[in-house]
């Protein structure tokens, strides 16, 4: 069986015991998460939300980037969220790096030099409250929209608040 093979297989299955087709497209929560794309969490299991509660918008960090600023304001516009949960992680592959040294490595996989800034942090606390901050002071989303920052330990499974 080819990969292919084995995701249709795994669907199928999926497909089969499937009950959530009445789900609405607004999470039931009101709720946005944005997190790491780390494999080794999911932002509702950590969080103890059901599918259709939450958005959950994913990226390497977990950071506030253009992309997902445009998916958390249109979550908020279109579709109702009120409150985005941030979280990012220990043992993050961006924590104590450089963009230097990861620039370095994707030019060393694929033979080109990139301009991106990866946004690498070298401290776990500080990067929750600036990517909060950047949330905070963003004019796009409405008045009573609300930001929570955590960490996650990947070691114990347990969130840690970060206050402003």
């Amino acid at each position: 069986m080819t990969v292919r093979d084995d995701f249709l297989a795994a669907n199928l299955a999926y497909a089969e015991a499937f009950h959530s087709g009445e789900l609405q497209v607004r999470p039931a929560r009101s709720l946005a998460i944005l997190t790491c794309m780390d494999s080794r969490y999911t932002a509702q299991g950590v969080l103890g939300v059901d599918l259709g509660d939450a958005h959950v918008i994913r990226n390497a960090g977990g950071r506030v980037t253009d992309d997902a600023l445009r998916s958390l304001v249109l979550s908020a516009a279109l579709l109702g969220t009120r409150q985005c949960v941030l979280i990012h992680h220990s043992d993050c592959g961006l924590l104590g790096r450089s963009n230097e040294e990861l620039r370095a490595r994707v030019a060393e996989v694929s033979g080109v030099e990139p301009a991106i800034d990866f946004l690498p942090f070298d401290d776990l606390e500080q990067s929750v409250r600036d990517d909060l901050q950047a949330l905070r002071t963003c004019p796009l989303f409405p008045p009573d929209y609300e930001t929570l920052g955590f960490t996650y330990d990947v070691r114990t499974g347990r969130l840690a608040p970060v206050e402003r």
